[in-house]
């Protein structure tokens, strides 16, 4: 089969400029193995971006792949309305148990889309049970990433990706984004930027269900990393004006901060935890909204009214994700995964400040197994990014600007050599199109 000529008359690539595609030529990749990829021409490529930030133990993982295909010898599909399976109790119970604080009731979905829309049911219908039909709004950040849904966009739109369907879309209230690498307030942090949502929040306290963000760091918005405090600040604002938190850790969670979920950096508990990508390591769609009995007990029927959560998906549970899931959080648990990537973060580290003095380079920042670095305006921006972006593809390494922000989230499981050659390909494509 002529795999390209194929691909190019039937296949529909998101997020991706067709004009583009039709010129360039694209990898085909055919296998993966740890964090390497590899075309159908046989040529290997580091995933430094984790297959869209969800392979963080890396490709063809043995104990995972093999969880999941004795699953499929066992049981394929069983529906969790009404009815359960062994992999999802357990799986529940697992996450009941990393989740931080009081997080012990476990929601189903398909991905992360389906599950954030799930969260903000959930939050609206909390406020009704009650009687409370006023609390029906959502605050959410400028530029923010929750999914894209109609509802989703709704709640953080990002102009480069949502023009086209603006006119469509209910947009949520949105406060100003902790954007510290174009901070107003001169880099003198004061956590200036919060004063925005606070004054959101005390305006708007009688109709809010709650707000909602990514943890630390805005993904699609150009890995715009927050400090701590600013969580600290919102979810204690949040408990004076009796507001639930949403913690959207879809891209952040498991491992990827250095914590298993970025809210504990900020020693904060959310009333609602959403997961996905990297649940499953990224080898099957899963997604869950965790929440505590407070919320869960409320959905239980009051006198003649009907509580009940009428909300679900025909995948939501499905035994063999659930087996893939069970099977990541063990290998986490018996590899000591966050112990062993802090020397590959150490070196990514050291070496993303030391960009920061190239030419042509605005600001870096990283947190944790993210990284990233903007070109500066001067030096052309987006464009300048996207060259730099094909000639690390050229080279060997997978990276995918987002405007004129390069960053580099590669799998957990990378390890010190894998690292530095990752960065020396990094490197030597910034140096090679800035000179």
């Amino acid at each position: 089969m002529n795999y390209r000529a194929t691909d190019l008359n039937h296949l529909w690539h998101p997020y991706t400029n067709i004009s583009c595609l039709e010129h360039n030529n694209f990898p085909i990749m055919e296998s993966a193995k740890g964090v390497k990829l590899k075309d159908t021409d046989s040529k290997e490529y580091f995933d430094g971006i984790s297959s869209w930030w969800c392979v963080n133990l890396g490709h063809s993982h043995p104990a995972i792949t093999k969880a999941i295909t004795e699953q499929t010898k066992k049981l394929q599909h069983s529906i969790i309305g009404g009815f359960s399976h062994t992999g999802i109790i357990e799986l529940s119970e697992k996450l009941a148990e990393l989740a931080p604080g009081n997080l012990n009731r476990v929601y189903y979905a398909s991905d992360g889309a389906s599950a954030i829309e799930a969260a903000i049911r959930i939050v609206i219908q909390y406020w009704w049970n009650q009687g409370k039909e006023a609390k029906k709004n959502i605050i959410s950040l400028e530029s923010g990433y929750h999914g894209d849904t109609l509802g989703t966009v709704g709640l953080g739109f990002i102009p480069r990706f949502h023009t086209s369907i603006k006119h469509v879309v209910n947009r949520s209230m949105q406060a100003s984004s902790p954007h510290c690498f174009h901070c107003e307030f001169e880099d003198n942090c004061n956590l200036e930027c919060f004063k925005s949502m606070e004054q959101k929040l005390r305006e708007n306290s009688k109709n809010t269900a709650a707000v909602i963000i990514e943890p630390l760091c805005q993904g699609a918005a150009g890995i715009r990393i927050y400090p701590p405090e600013y969580l600290v600040q919102l979810r204690a604002l949040c408990d004076e004006l009796d507001i639930l938190l949403i913690a959207d850790e879809i891209a952040v969670g498991f491992g990827r901060t250095g914590k298993m979920f970025a809210s504990e950096l900020a020693g904060i508990v959310p009333d609602v935890l959403v997961v996905g990508k990297s649940l499953t390591a990224g080898y099957l769609p899963m997604s869950a909204v965790i929440t505590n009995d407070y919320i869960f007990n409320t959905f239980r029927p009051i006198k003649k009214l009907d509580t009940t959560f009428y909300h679900g998906h025909t995948f939501a549970g499905n035994p063999i994700a659930a087996a893939a899931a069970n099977a990541a959080i063990k290998v986490f648990e018996e590899e000591n995964i966050l112990e062993k990537c802090l020397i590959p973060f150490k070196i990514m580290e050291e070496s993303f400040n030391e960009f920061a003095s190239l030419p042509g380079i605005y600001k870096t920042k990283t947190l944790g197994c993210m990284s990233s670095l903007e070109i500066s305006a001067k030096a052309g921006g987006s464009k300048t990014a996207m060259k730099i972006g094909m000639l690390a593809l050229k080279k060997g390494l997978i990276i995918r600007p987002l405007g004129a922000v390069i960053y580099l989230w590669p799998p957990l499981t990378t390890t010190q050599d894998e690292m530095t050659e990752m960065l020396s390909i990094f490197e030597a494509s910034l140096k090679e199109v800035l000179r």
